[in-house]
């Protein structure tokens, strides 16, 4: 998400090279790129206008900070101004004093509003709140049967009364069954349509004043950009929300609608779809949204998915393998699937500061590199699986394993050879990072990049540089 703003960001910073400090008159055609990247990632005109007009005032203001350089001051001033144009701090769903918490869901037909139902009653679960969705949707064919679908894929009960009964008494009367069941949180999935009209509006209205919603969330699709921030406008001034959730955010690379909604229509955003996957619903921050736009990375995104794939006792249990050097096949082939669940290799990678510019063919290159190793790993004996060793000692063995999984010999020596590398270095990295021990990203059997990952080699030109590159100076905590 947002790659062609963050290269155009990235071409932004450049003009300010060789600069000693940030003037009038060095910082405008900085400006005027920084103008040009947002009006191409489809963000609102008028809050383009007010976002350059806030950077400039402040990056004249701001005093000389000592070894830093005035690119990296005026990515930082950027980084605070997309933080306060995206809302500053997480807003967090509603909770009633008196359950159950009624939360109602709107929008248009086509923006994913009843799988983001799903995916939202999947997440408070995840948050240890009892939650049931209501389908009141009777006009889309099968939507009631979509619902009841993803409720028995996540285990969250559906109240629904069929597609003859009127939706404001279904809400009435799903709201009632939760009472009675003493079901934390109630989550109302309303009809959509192609475009607003007063028949759907007034419905909306209706069911609203019916059940009186503690959060009444619209959903909208990010990649209608613009349309997102306007469409959330008009939701807010005819019906009266208090937040969005923003769908297909990882297939919006310009993100204008994260940029543009809480500026245009004054509600936050308070989730985004990051996948199709049900589980593919976070809390939107927008100070993690705006270093990914920046390319610094998201740690705190990427330590929270590995703390829901993660168990203590494995933790701890891997982190005893790790500084006895008994880190095996096994361990290995467990983590590459931690890492499968937790998305995509690119989608993780992007989270980790410094590696959001590794290209679209490196990672392909990348995913089909772990899926061999996987193979050669599944020719191996229960034995050689739990004694790398036995591997390193036998060519006999290397061959066999070669033979099985389809490749020569000499990628099962290198295999063997890396991995032998990389447990040496994960004992060696967990001595000073306990619960950790991880080389490069503090994740066991990803040493990226460069950091002889089996099966990976690193990345195109790591470990191929004649020079080394001098250390650029951070511009300090944001």
């Amino acid at each position: 998400m947002f790659d062609a703003l963050a290269d155009r960001l990235d071409d932004a910073w450049k003009k300010l090279r060789g600069q000693n400090k940030i003037s009038k008159a060095n910082i405008q055609d900085t400006l005027k790129e920084v103008r040009r990247a947002l009006l191409s990632a489809d963000v609102n005109l008028q809050v383009v206008k007010a976002f350059i007009a806030d950077v400039e005032e402040k990056a004249l203001g701001e005093g000389v900070i000592s070894g830093v350089n005035p690119g990296q001051q005026f990515i930082k001033i950027v980084y605070e101004e997309l933080v306060k144009v995206m809302g500053e701090s997480n807003v967090p769903l509603a909770q009633s004093e008196q359950p159950p918490t009624v939360i109602l869901m709107a929008g248009l037909q086509g923006t994913g509003k009843t799988t983001a139902t799903a995916k939202l009653a999947l997440y408070l679960r995840k948050q240890q709140r009892s939650c049931m969705m209501v389908g009141t949707d009777v006009y889309r064919p099968a939507a009631i049967d979509q619902l009841i679908t993803l409720g028995n894929q996540i285990d969250v009960p559906v109240f629904e009364m069929g597609t003859d009964a009127d939706p404001v008494e279904i809400a009435q009367q799903g709201i009632a069954k939760a009472q009675e069941l003493g079901v934390d949180t109630v989550i109302v999935d309303t009809a959509g349509r192609l475009q607003i009209d007063d028949d759907m509006m007034g419905e909306l209205s209706r069911i609203k004043d019916t059940i009186k919603p503690d959060d009444t969330l619209l959903v909208v699709d990010a990649m209608t950009g613009q349309e997102a921030a306007n469409l959330t406008y008009t939701f807010q001034d005819r019906i009266g929300i208090t937040g969005a959730i923003l769908t297909k955010l990882d297939g919006d690379s310009r993100g204008g609608a994260a940029l543009s909604v809480r500026q245009v229509s004054g509600q936050p955003i308070k989730f985004v779809g990051v996948g199709e996957k049900v589980e593919a619903l976070e809390p939107f921050y927008p100070d993690r949204l705006a270093s990914r736009i920046l390319n610094m990375g998201d740690v705190l995104t990427l330590v929270e998915k590995a703390q829901e794939e993660l168990d203590l006792a494995d933790v701890e249990k891997m982190q005893s393998k790790i500084m006895e050097a008994k880190f095996d096949f096994n361990d290995f082939v467990k983590q590459m699937r931690l890492l499968k669940n937790m998305g995509s290799l690119g989608g993780v990678l992007k989270l980790i500061p410094g590696m959001g510019k590794i290209s679209g063919a490196d990672l392909a290159k990348g995913e089909t590199q772990l899926k061999r190793t996987e193979s050669m790993i599944n020719s191996m004996t229960k034995d050689e699986k739990a004694d790398p060793d036995l591997l390193a000692q036998s060519p006999s063995r290397r061959r066999r394993v070669a033979k099985g999984s389809g490749f020569e010999e000499k990628d099962v020596s290198k295999l063997v050879k890396d991995f032998s590398k990389m447990r040496s270095m994960m004992q060696n990295m967990g001595r000073g990072m306990p619960g950790m021990g991880m080389p490069g990203m503090g994740m066991p059997g990803m040493g990226m990049p460069g950091g002889g990952m089996p099966g990976m080699g690193g990345y195109p030109d790591q470990g191929r540089r004649k020079k080394k590159k001098k250390k650029k100076k951070g511009f300090g905590t944001l």
